[in-house]
């Protein structure tokens, strides 16, 4: 059988299998069980039809990758990008069972969204396109079996307007998506916990790859470190926080359009952040932040951008 070709998840697959080669060498018993994981329990694909405030239709592709529940109810975000496809949304979801498992709590893995251009659009546009993305997921997520999240494209916005599609659906309450805002059922630190998750790990494995660390060497509190970051959306804006906040500094950020580099000593600091942050949730693009010290590269990505730096968080 010939399957279509899905690059993204290929490569997941591919790179997996290559980490996990000794242990299955050792251990051939589980092969048969790496062969079952690479495929999705179940693959949601649906059509998702909205109008725009002109009143004019528009047609989008839904998905939801419902990969793997062994260890518990499906757990993944929901992606809102022109440049989601099945091959992506695998790639995440299968990728998704993994990162889960290893927090030991009971979570599945899965991953799901749309090819919907959230930037550019209304409230009420988004609204529209919302509560017919969940006209139809509601039939297949709950608090018990699926629990979608935010993702690029989904933030606080995106969820409070698919929870209130759900609850009206299905006239219930429950925890069915995560990311909701902490007056309405969410958690609070919700949306720090990424972003810092990722400085707090980095901070844990720098001693590891550089023995300079105790002595002074790479480290987030000192304050000659520079960090680059790409991004600029809730991860990254928190993540540069926690930088900023431990002492080193924060030397770039991007996004879609173009990378925001730090061309002075001091980086970027909280004051820029949440301007940044503000900008964002009106889908502004970084060059309206431009200052002194901060240069706009339209088109380009950080790395080659910055003549040094000592961490980089893609």
């Amino acid at each position: 059988m010939v399957l279509p070709s899905e690059p993204e998840f290929e490569q997941a697959r591919n790179e997996l299998a290559t980490s996990i080669a000794p242990f299955l060498a050792k251990h051939p018993e589980y092969e048969t069980a790496f062969e079952i994981v690479q495929i999705p329990e179940r693959i949601l694909q649906f059509r998702v039809v909205w109008e725009d405030d002109q009143g004019r239709p528009h047609v989008n592709r839904g998905y939801r990758v419902q990969f793997n529940s062994t260890l518990g109810p499906y757990k993944g975000g929901l992606r809102l990008h022109p440049s989601v496809n099945l091959s992506i949304l695998k790639f995440l979801g299968f990728e998704q069972i993994f990162k889960n498992a290893l927090t030991g709590i009971n979570m599945g893995g899965a991953k799901g969204g749309s090819d919907f251009d959230p930037k550019g659009k209304s409230d009420n546009e988004i609204r529209r396109f919302c509560v017919a993305f969940m006209s139809e997921l509601s039939r297949h997520i709950g608090a018990d079996t699926d629990v979608p999240a935010g993702d690029i494209g989904t933030g606080g916005r995106e969820i409070g307007f698919l929870f209130g599609a759900y609850k009206k659906l299905r006239n219930e309450w429950v925890g069915v998506l995560t990311g909701k805002g902490p007056t309405w059922g969410g958690s609070y630190t919700r949306p720090e916990a990424t972003g810092y998750g990722l400085i707090y790990y980095c901070q844990e494995m720098i001693p590891h790859l550089n023995p300079g660390h105790a002595s002074g060497g790479i480290s987030f509190s000192n304050p000659e470190t520079k960090v680059l970051i790409s991004g600029s959306g809730n991860v990254a804006q928190f993540a540069a926080l926690k930088v900023i906040e431990l002492g080193a500094r924060v030397m770039s950020l991007s996004d879609s359009k173009g990378a925001l580099i730090a061309c002075d000593e001091k980086g970027f600091t909280k004051e820029d952040i949440e301007k940044i942050a503000a900008l964002k949730l009106k889908q502004g693009v970084l060059d309206q932040v431009v200052r002194d010290g901060l240069e706009w590269h339209a088109g380009k990505r950080p790395w080659t951008l910055v003549a040094q730096a000592d961490i980089a968080l893609p």
